[in-house]
């Protein structure tokens, strides 16, 4: 694959209660995966370049919990948590995501990473609870927010690889 893997961002609706993410990355699935499970890498990629994550709290195992904690330049704080259901090195991860905001409409995301040729294709498959939930987290600004961090996310891969 020669694309820019600035070009291969997608996100699609596969059924009424689902988001499929998708994107490509110029690196091995091994070293992906460890900077997506890694907090010290994480706080270096999650969330838009406007606001900063003040926290990151990961116990990346089955039963474990995540939190992390973006902030705005005006210091108003936003926090999702959720707990890793499945981890599978270097493979796969299932969690539930919820925006501690809107307690209750939370989803699970399925990532999977899949290795072709040197290059890494990540696969988030989001599902909520409905068809509401779903169309509220996308209406949220969820799709650039998501765009920006794997910009983020592939800028901090080039200096690892």
């Amino acid at each position: 694959m020669t694309t820019s893997n600035r070009d291969t961002f997608a996100i699609s609706l596969p059924s009424e209660r689902e988001i499929l993410i998708t994107r490509w990355f110029r690196a091995p699935r091994s070293l992906l995966f460890d900077v997506i499970t890694n907090p010290d890498h994480v706080g270096q990629w999650w969330g838009p370049r406007a606001l900063s994550l003040v926290n990151c709290e990961m116990d990346v195992r089955p039963g474990g919990r995540y939190r992390f904690v973006l902030r705005t330049p005006e210091g108003v704080e936003a926090a999702f948590r959720g707990e890793y259901l499945e981890i599978r090195r270097p493979e796969r991860v299932v969690s539930t995501f919820e925006f501690e905001g809107m307690p209750g409409h939370g989803s699970i995301e399925t990532l999977t990473l899949d290795e072709i040729d040197g290059q890494t294709r990540l696969t988030v498959r989001c599902l909520y609870q409905s068809r509401e939930d779903r169309d509220g987290h996308l209406n949220s600004g969820m799709e650039p927010g998501v765009r920006e961090s794997h910009e983020r996310l592939e800028e901090l891969l080039d200096t690892l690889a």
